[in-house]
């Protein structure tokens, strides 16, 4: 069972995909709004987005858990 994330709720889950299914519900605004990121309140692009995402750990677990909070049932 090594290499398994059997307890983990995003696995399989790509953070392409949680930023596209996040923007489509809510769009920038409210994500800006909600998660006080700036990546999503400046002139957001899906492409900066992501980038900032993958490079801040701090950015990238405030947008995994709205989504588990907000997506996942």
């Amino acid at each position: 069972m090594s290499g398994q994330q059997v307890n983990n709720p995003l696995h399989g889950i790509k953070l392409a995909t949680m930023l596209e299914q996040l923007f489509r519900e809510y769009g920038w605004e409210e994500l800006g709004d909600t998660l006080n990121i700036n990546a999503f309140k400046n002139n957001p692009t899906y492409k900066s987005s992501l980038k900032f995402l993958r490079t801040t750990p701090w950015a990238r677990e405030k947008v995994e858990n709205f989504y588990l909070k907000n997506m996942i049932d």
